[in-house]
């Protein structure tokens, strides 16, 4: 019996009767009502490469390390078995080769192989999916030209996104000059063939990072002269002018009292939080954080936002921040970027929604954690869509049939 197609495929299908939606409310982990997570056509067919590399792109460090060392025992128990059937120390080593190759492979494949990506669809025309933190060639640790980080966004259902590069803005800069006239002619989500590039930098204030909108453009002297620190006392004094405080956005928050928080007109501190952050390193404490990262929000009135920290590996978006701003198809980049900033600034908790992909156990148990290649793999399959389970059917039975006729092809040369 081929017992490992046909577990693999009880485990689709069973996971069909337990299935939840792809994406979630990252607050309230509830439904999103307004958009939906859409497939195309060459994601749903290769649909077990599509959600395998996804799936890897979005778990944290700590996952992967659990991942992996489930991978090893697994290794480890069938070569014990195979030394009951007489397995040889050579071939030992040859499995060890192999597995090691396979594990490099898929790695490198899933972090720099294009491929299709799910993207997310809104059903409302005042809706605008804005990604608050990404990053260009033009950062030191980004390796994403412009137009690859234009591209990237425009596939995943993004309408605008802020470069936020660590101590430049030149890649924003060059942004800002090849965006098109309006909004609805280049907005990822809604038409057009890219997404409006909008200005910002990502910098230090007191040992957290935090990204500033319109930083160098709308908002001059704000930063230390090395443009990697923010210098207080000007944010304090650009804050003086009431409706146009800096918008400063705390990204991937770790210690939750260090930094002060806008209170109100005139008072200089921070707008808005992310809860999404597509970082592996800080994955870990921003997932084990939701409540209280949206707490904290919640309680000093901060407009919550999603950060995919795109330095140009992979092909999975973590989170959408999906923002109501009536008219923004037929705005200027600089308008949009005023209305954006007044948003966030005015509407504070309650002005934005993010959307989450969904993964297993965030902020699980140490048990869980212990279970990754139990419940990782589950997760993704109670993910899948019909025709995404249909397709991993196909490639199952397919492979199997394909390895079936090899076999015997070398049975019948043996002879």
């Amino acid at each position: 019996m081929p017992w490992v197609p046909i577990a693999i495929s009880i485990a689709v299908i069973a996971a069909g009767a337990f299935a939840v939606p792809p994406i979630h409310d990252a607050a309230t982990g509830g439904a999103v009502v307004e958009a939906v997570l859409e497939r195309p056509v060459g994601y749903v067919v290769i649909a077990p490469v599509s959600n395998v590399f996804d799936t890897l792109t979005l778990i944290s460090a700590r996952q992967h390390i659990a991942l992996l060392a489930g991978v090893i025992a697994l290794f480890i128990a069938w070569r014990i078995w195979e030394r009951r059937a007489g397995a040889t120390a050579r071939s030992h080593l040859l499995a060890v080769a192999a597995l090691l190759l396979a594990t490099l492979a898929v790695y490198a494949a899933g972090a720099l192989v294009p491929r299709p990506m799910a993207a997310l669809a809104t059903n409302t025309p005042n809706i605008i999916t804005v990604n608050f933190h990404s990053h260009t060639d033009a950062s030191h640790d980004g390796r994403q030209t412009l137009e690859a980080n234009r591209r990237w966004h425009a596939r995943a259902g993004f309408d605008a996104a802020y470069i936020t590069d660590h101590g430049s803005v030149a890649g924003a800069e060059r942004a800002l000059a090849t965006n098109p006239p309006t909004a609805a002619q280049g907005g990822g989500g809604g038409g057009g063939g890219g997404v409006v590039l909008l200005q910002g930098i990502e910098v230090t204030w007191n040992g957290e990072h935090v990204g500033i909108l319109g930083a160098e453009r709308t908002y001059r002297g704000l930063l230390t002269e090395n443009r990697r620190d923010v210098d207080a006392e000007a944010l304090r004094l650009a804050s003086l002018i009431p409706g146009g405080e800096p918008v400063v956005i705390w990204h991937h928050p770790r210690r939750m009292d260090r930094l002060r928080t806008y209170a109100a007109p005139d008072t200089a501190g921070v707008s808005a939080i992310e809860i999404v952050n597509g970082a592996p390193r800080d994955i870990d404490n921003i997932r084990d954080n939701h409540a209280a990262i949206t707490q904290y929000a919640e309680q000093h009135d901060l407009a919550l936002t999603s950060g995919t920290d795109n330095h140009g590996w992979g092909y999975a978006a973590p989170g959408w921040t999906l923002m109501r701003v009536p008219g923004w198809r037929g705005m200027r980049p600089d308008s949009l970027a005023g209305r954006i900033e007044r948003v966030l600034r005015i509407g504070g908790f309650g002005s934005t929604l993010v959307a989450e992909r969904r993964v297993a156990n965030p902020g699980g148990s140490d048990i869980q954690l212990a279970l990754s290649i139990v419940t990782i793999p589950w997760r993704m399959l109670t993910t899948l869509s019909n025709e995404e389970r249909v397709a991993w059917l196909a490639w199952i039975w397919g492979l199997a049939a394909a390895a079936w006729w090899a076999r015997g092809r070398r049975r019948r040369a043996a002879a």
